[in-house]
């Protein structure tokens, strides 16, 4: 059995788009609307600085097509202490916001730690018991994006399937100490891809985005994927996530 592969970006609101990737006179207010035709996931990434209202939710919801996908960024104050299992209060505020409103459109939270962030078994562990498999009625995927080689470990690796949650696999070439972490821990594939190119049209040449498409491929043989082009050659993500829909057609 294959599971579904969403492509996307992170985010949709970037100037250097508009007129590149969105036609030169699109309303700003439309470009989560055109963008969520032309990909199928983009990954929310304001919600890392802020919380948003649950009308704003809801009008995200509204303005996308029923089988997309929204990953979600989880707060930068959940993730950027010194104590990750004291982080309680904060991540409950961060739950309570309204993301929930998304309903089937809500796809996994990326909890993000800065290249600090070295791994303590215990604390992190504390962390892990913290995160809910599910809040008013809708599920809830956890995504652990890790950027210190101290969580290249089978100990890592053994907590995450654990508690079901997904090691995002990052690859930046600019940031070769972060590590790159392909383990089966959970039933779905987070994937962050920041190596897109500004010479390239498409991001990335033909033969790196079929040998993208064939990773995801063997990834969807054991749960759903999602996969964002991010960073990189920002301006290029959009064409590169375009590019691997097409390529896995």
């Amino acid at each position: 059995m294959t599971h579904p592969i969403y492509v996307g970006i992170g985010g949709w609101t970037f100037e250097p788009w508009r007129g590149v990737f969105y036609p030169e006179k699109l309303s700003q207010k439309k470009e989560l609307a055109y963008a969520s035709e032309k990909l199928t996931s983009i990954e929310i990434n304001g919600t890392y600085y802020s919380g948003f209202k649950i009308d704003t939710w809801m009008k995200w919801r509204a303005e996308t097509p029923d089988d997309f996908v929204f990953a979600v960024k989880a707060s930068r104050f959940c993730t950027n202490r010194k104590v990750l299992s004291e982080g309680n209060e904060s991540l409950e505020r961060f739950l309570d916001q309204g993301l929930t409103a998304l309903g089937p459109k809500l796809g996994p939270i990326n909890w993000q730690f800065m290249a600090t962030k070295k791994f303590d078994p215990v604390d992190f562990e504390g962390f892990l018991k913290l995160l809910p498999k599910e809040k008013d009625g809708v599920q809830l995927r956890h995504a652990l994006e890790v950027r210190s080689p101290t969580f290249d470990t089978q100990q890592f690796y053994d907590l995450a399937a654990k508690y079901g949650a997904a090691i995002v696999y990052a690859v930046d070439d600019e940031s070769p100490t972060w590590p790159r972490i392909d383990q089966p821990t959970a039933d779905f594939t987070y994937a962050r891809l920041m190596s897109s190119r500004e010479d390239e049209p498409t991001g990335m040449n033909a033969a790196e985005l079929d040998a993208i498409a064939k990773q995801t491929k063997a990834w969807a043989k054991r749960g759903d994927v999602f996969a964002y082009f991010i960073a990189g050659a920002k301006v290029r993500n959009p064409a590169a996530a375009q590019a691997l829909i097409e390529t896995l057609k």
